[in-house]
């Protein structure tokens, strides 16, 4: 397997893994009664983001169990898409 398409599978499976991490808090902050529009969630996942870290630490003291995944998940595809690029352009003759 070429190494190039390795880190493409794997920031592939990062952005899935965030994404599912980005809707689950989306769920959690509309649960503490806060709004949230699912059809803008590429604009304001930001802001839900904030809204989902301060809520939980309000309520526990710190951020909530799917916040520090969300930061290594949305890094590591980056990351990872970043080193697959850089392959690809390196090892063009």
């Amino acid at each position: 397997m070429d190494v190039t398409i390795f880190f493409a599978i794997v920031a592939g499976v990062l952005i899935a893994a965030n994404l599912y991490l980005s809707i689950r808090m989306m769920h959690e902050i509309q649960k503490r009664g806060y709004k949230v529009n699912f059809l803008l969630m590429r604009i304001m996942i930001f802001k839900y983001i904030s809204q989902y870290k301060e809520a939980t630490t309000k309520e526990t003291g710190e951020p909530g169990p799917l916040y520090r995944p969300w930061i290594i998940t949305i890094n590591g595809a980056l990351l990872f898409a970043l080193l697959a690029v850089l392959n690809i352009l390196l090892t063009q003759s």
